[in-house]
Parts: structure tokens; C-alpha cells; sequence
């Protein structure tokens, strides 16, 4: 069959005019995910020197080299920063300057992530008996990753910055499979073992000392309300010292108590108090001996 482009472009042109919801024509400029994307390979360069390079950094060259980098970040990301500005619908008198601002706050803020990441390595490692160093951790564990990206984004979200912080999480999740909302408020020393299907929503809190492991979901409970929901707390929290095991689902607002521990498959709809161990019931396994199979 023959394409015929002029027919093609007429009935595009036409889906434009119906379904206009879909398309972003006539406003402003958006912020672009390939820089967002390489945003944060540049930011993990800066969290994790020497580790995410094609070739060695020697420590004579670390100033040099940080610095040029600091200054392309600044620079990448107020760009960035001035289409996801206009997307709210605000007006400001620069939006050069409020983005150059809001691109140095953020970058102030990387050494207080880099203590609390350093504490996440630790707990990875000692919580983790495959772990064979730091190195390996930070190389390998996609966890650990998934949680860098999340507290950078964390900080601009909390900045008031649109679009961005949500665009690096999904830009996180399509590598780790593991889906954090830069909402989310999270503690020290987070381990997140194995990590793919793990879900953790906007309002979700979670304390110090926290693991979960693959398929873990802190979701919230599925309303009509919808929308009308925008900005009232609708996930779980966990306190101190909680372990959460493979595929165990935690929905709503509820608390799971400090030193607590939910076990594998569990879905949990009401809060559970400290020092509690919640499991699925008593279930029957049976092993049968097969037949020997006849050789024609």
C-alpha cells in the first residue's frame, strides 16, 4: 500500500484539532528529557566522583573537574528550569533569575545528599551479605540509584520546581525499574534490596532504617475522588527500624509501627503497631513423587 503524505498529514492535522488535550502547541517551550536525562548522569557524576567516568580520576584533578562540571549543571539546568518556570502559569519579572537562584540552591544542597547517601551505601552493604564492598554497592545496586536520583529530586520538588524532579525519577525508573515520587520523604540509612516493582508515592514517609525489598508497593487506596485528592496525605508511613518483604503492599494513609516487619505477599490496608510481624496465614504445600515416565 502507498503512503500518501499529503493524505497522512491531513488526517494528523485534523486528530490535532479534535483532540487538542494531547498536544502542546502556541505555549511556551517545555523542559527537554533528553537534558533532564543527561542532568542526571552529570549529577550522579558529581555525587559519586570517579565512579560513573569512562576513565579514571586522579585527586589532583578533582577540583578542576568539578568545578567545569558544577558550572555546566548550573548552567544546563537553568536553562531547564525556565520552560518548567513558565509551565505554572505564573509570571515573574526574570525567569533567567529565578531559575539561575533556585539551580544554585539546589546545587548547595549536594553535600548534605552526599552524607545522607553515604549512610545508604552503608546500609546496603551491611544489609546485604552479597554486598563484597562500598564499591559494588554504588556500582551495581540499582536501589541505591534509584534512591540518589529521588533525593535530588526531592530538593527541587521542595524548591517548587515543576516538571523536572518528576521527569528524573521516571528517568531513574526506566533504568532500576524502581518507581520513587520525588514527593516522597525519606529517611537515613535506606536500603532497597533487589528493587524492581518497587512503588513509593508522593505522600508516603519513610522513617530511618527502612528496607524493602522488590515489589514492594506504598500506594494509595484507588478513590474516585481523583484530583480532588491533589495534596492531602494518601500514602503510607513507616517508622524506624521497618523491614518489608517481597511484594508486600502497604495502601493508605497508615502507619506501620517502628521495628515492625510485613512479610512477603501481605496487602495491608490498616496501621500495624510497633514491634508487630504481619504474614499471610498458615498455607499447605504438597510435594508429590512424579511417575516415571515409560521410554517407547
Amino acid at each position: 500500500m502507498e503512503c500518501e503524505n499529503a493524505s497522512i498529514t491531513d488526517e494528523l492535522l485534523a486528530s490535532y484539532r479534535e483532540l487538542g488535550g494531547i498536544n502542546h502547541l502556541d505555549g511556551a517551550n517545555l523542559p527537554s528529557k533528553c537534558a533532564v536525562s543527561y542532568l542526571c548522569g552529570e549529577l550522579l557524576k558529581i555525587l559519586f566522583p570517579g565512579f560513573f567516568e569512562a576513565e579514571a580520576v586522579q585527586r589532583e584533578d578533582v577540583a578542576a573537574l568539578t568545578s567545569r562540571r558544577v558550572a555546566e549543571v548550573v548552567e544546563r539546568l537553568r536553562h531547564e528550569m525556565v520552560p518548567s518556570l513558565a509551565s505554572r502559569g505564573e509570571t515573574c519579572e526574570d525567569p533567567r533569575e529565578e531559575a539561575q537562584r533556585l539551580a544554585c540552591a539546589f546545587l548547595h544542597r549536594i553535600p548534605a545528599l552526599r552524607a545522607l547517601l553515604h549512610k545508604d551505601v552503608q546500609a546496603a552493604f551491611d544489609g546485604d551479605p552479597a554486598a563484597g564492598s562500598h564499591d559494588e554497592v554504588i556500582l551495581a545496586y540499582p536501589g541505591l540509584e534509584a534512591i540518589a536520583v529521588q533525593r535530588m529530586a526531592h530538593v527541587l520538588y521542595g524548591l517548587g520546581v515543576p516538571l523536572i524532579p518528576r521527569m528524573m525519577t521516571e528517568w531513574a525508573h526506566s533504568r532500576t525499574g524502581i518507581d520513587i515520587h520525588p514527593g516522597a520523604q525519606i529517611g537515613e540509612y535506606f536500603f532497597i534490596d533487589h528493587g524492581t516493582g518497587v512503588v513509593i508515592g508522593e505522600t508516603a514517609r519513610i522513617g530511618n532504617h527502612v528496607k524493602l525489598y522488590q515489589g514492594v508497593g506504598l500506594v494509595a487506596r484507588s478513590l474516585a475522588a481523583g484530583q480532588r485528592l491533589r495534596g492531602r496525605r494518601r500514602h503510607p508511613s513507616l517508622e524506624d527500624h521497618v523491614t518489608l518483604y517481597a511484594s508486600a503492599t502497604i495502601v493508605g494513609d497508615i502507619t506501620i509501627g517502628r521495628g515492625s516487619t510485613i512479610g512477603a505477599n501481605v496487602f495491608v490496608t490498616e496501621s500495624v503497631p510497633p514491634d508487630s510481624v504481619v504474614a499471610l496465614g498458615e498455607q499447605r504445600h504438597e510435594v508429590k513423587q512424579r511417575r516415571p515416565q515409560s521410554v517407547a
